[in-house]
């Protein structure tokens, strides 16, 4: 294949369209399958059970596929999938998932994935996320779609990250952040919703507005957890339009199991 530099070294067994791209000394292993369009960047190892869909773009010295960093990890026939059109920056580390959970580590697809971040065993990434420079995912971390994680943020093992979140600069997240949310700090604080990213999402003005009510009664009127999860209930009767939201909303807090950030 002439778009495979003759310096890459590509095991035996590995199946890679016609039309991928790999650059200088790259290392693809034997039990790697990676789809059409895919660019993969020089110095770049790809090995164990991975399969990486088409046209995304792996920019040089990222390592993808490595043992999860797992004491427990004995070698069990784990994998990490990678969808679409990703782009996935310098030196970025995914690793496998681990027989603990559910033994693959999802990478959906339109992600804008920047330098040096760790996505760790079992940590399932949805659609369109951004994963600014060093952020880091501990295991079993899931992080929904649209979600901005920003640079140098460390998140916790086992926290569940909503839709449309965004995550300031260097933040510690520690406990499940709810959909539309906007955090930041260490520790962290619940600083508002992610209004402007909404807006740029086409979220009509009533869907807004029931968001907004369902952040004051998370966050604004002093209410237990369960008083704010039942007025939350009876939203919808109010804001139809907004009901899917509400859904998404109350289907986090009853999937939610380190508590939410408050």
């Amino acid at each position: 294949m002439s778009n495979i530099h003759p310096t890459a070294i590509v095991a035996d067994g590995a199946v890679l369209d016609e039309t991928v791209t790999v650059g200088p000394y790259a290392v693809i292993g034997p039990q790697v399958t990676i789809g059409p369009g895919t660019t993969v960047g020089a110095h770049c190892v790809i090995e164990g059970r991975t399969t990486i869909g088409s046209d995304n773009r792996i920019f040089q010295f990222a390592s993808l596929g490595a043992a999860p960093q797992d004491k427990k990890y004995a070698g069990e026939p784990t994998r990490l999938v990678i969808g679409d059109r990703n782009t996935i920056r310098e030196f970025c580390t995914f690793n496998l998932g681990t027989a603990q959970d559910r033994g693959v580590t999802t990478v959906g697809d339109d992600n804008w994935i920047m330098a040096y971040v760790h996505i760790a065993h079992d940590c399932v990434v949805g659609n369109q996320t951004i994963l600014a420079n060093n952020a880091t995912l501990a295991g079993h971390v899931h992080v929904a779609d649209q979600a901005i994680i920003g640079g140098l943020t460390g998140v916790h093992q086992f926290v569940k990250i909503g839709a449309h979140v965004m995550a300031g600069f260097a933040s510690h997240i520690s406990q499940d952040v709810p959909p539309f949310m906007m955090v930041d700090g260490n520790p962290l604080a619940v600083r508002g919703l992610n209004i402007e990213g909404l807006r740029r999402r086409g979220f009509s003005p009533a869907r807004v507005s029931a968001i907004k009510q369902m952040h004051r009664l998370l966050y604004r009127q002093g209410l237990t957890l369960e008083a704010a999860r039942a007025c939350i209930a009876d939203l919808p009767a109010v804001h139809p339009e907004a009901a899917a939201d509400i859904a998404l909303v109350q289907a986090f807090l009853d999937s939610s199991t380190r508590g939410i950030a408050r």
